[in-house]
């Protein structure tokens, strides 16, 4: 079932369900999703966690992945995903909005709004995708005083510390960095953009014992890999950050393109999701059952139903 008014929500905190979810045996696979709607089908799909990426954020909205959003953004995407999916969510927290006191203020509100866990990455702002050239680097010690106001401040929030390091000071750069950042109190560490699966592998056995994610983008430095090769390299974790938001946008350009070519979409109704697929996807029914006074929605015969 969906999130409803009426529904029972969990007491255990949402930080504690992704500890336990960690806990596991297996690598844990957070599929990125950009909405409710998406976290609701990665629900449905089998997953037991989503991740909620900056990039997907920024272009739902129609602007560059540069660290522009503001923490009350990213929270109407952290209620809509945990409200909708019941699901931990981790969130991308970017350079935290700011300095130590900004970092904590980021970390109460990802918490009010339903986040499970956050990351935080070492650029400056204006900060890029992971994947891109010349990223400008904080000094490891203000990165650390984030990681560690995140984690004063926190009531149950998993924190997670990002390096970009590996593109500009190499690997054991990277991995010094993750060390402070340990130090600091970070839960787990995400080092991003590694190209090789030897890179993977020599950066996890640098960092016994410390929780790793796994960036498994597409069109990006890092090759394809599935879950089962990132956990025998060495990860706890895998998330596909833009996948869903990629596909939709394909699917909507060329529905677009479709209506301004035939003049309407007769031509891509094999391709829609049909009302009652929607429906179903959303849970209408155990809405209306929740009010009496709505009567129970019938699917209209006539076109067919995509």
């Amino acid at each position: 079932m969906t999130y409803l008014v009426g529904a029972e929500l969990s007491d255990t905190p949402a930080g504690a369900r992704f500890r336990a979810l960690l806990a596991q045996p297996g690598i844990l696979q957070l599929p990125g999703a950009h909405n409710g709607q998406a976290a609701l089908q990665a629900r449905a799909a089998g997953f037991s966690g989503v991740y909620l990426s900056g990039a997907a954020m920024s272009a739902s909205m129609g602007l560059p992945d540069l660290g522009v959003i503001t923490v009350e953004d990213v929270c109407f995407f952290v209620r809509q995903v945990a409200r909708a999916s019941g699901l931990p969510v981790l969130v991308d927290g970017d350079t935290g909005y700011g300095e130590a006191l900004n970092v904590m203020h980021m970390v109460r509100s990802f918490e009010d709004a339903g986040a499970a866990a956050v990351h935080l990455e070492d650029q400056l702002l204006p900060k890029k995708c992971g994947h891109l050239n010349d990223k400008r680097l904080a000094d490891p010690r203000d990165m650390a005083a984030k990681v560690a106001a995140a984690v004063r401040a926190r009531r149950h929030l998993f924190v997670m510390a990002r390096t970009d390091a590996a593109a500009s000071e190499g690997l054991d750069g990277a991995i010094a960095r993750a060390k402070i950042y340990v130090e600091a109190g970070a839960d787990a560490i995400f080092p991003e953009a590694l190209n090789t699966a030897e890179m993977f592998r020599a950066f996890a056995a640098a960092m016994p014992g410390v929780p790793l994610l796994a960036n498994m983008t597409e069109f990006g430095r890092t090759p394809f890999f599935t879950s089962a090769e990132f956990e025998a390299l060495g990860y706890r974790m895998v998330i596909w950050p833009v996948s869903s938001l990629r596909v939709a946008n394909k699917a909507q350009g060329e529905l677009y393109a479709a209506i301004m070519r035939d003049g309407g979409t007769h031509g891509m109704i094999e391709q829609m999701q049909t009302r009652a697929e929607l429906y179903a996807t959303i849970d209408l029914a155990a809405y209306e059952a929740l009010d009496a006074s709505i009567a129970k929605t019938v699917v209209p015969e006539g076109m067919p139903q995509r």
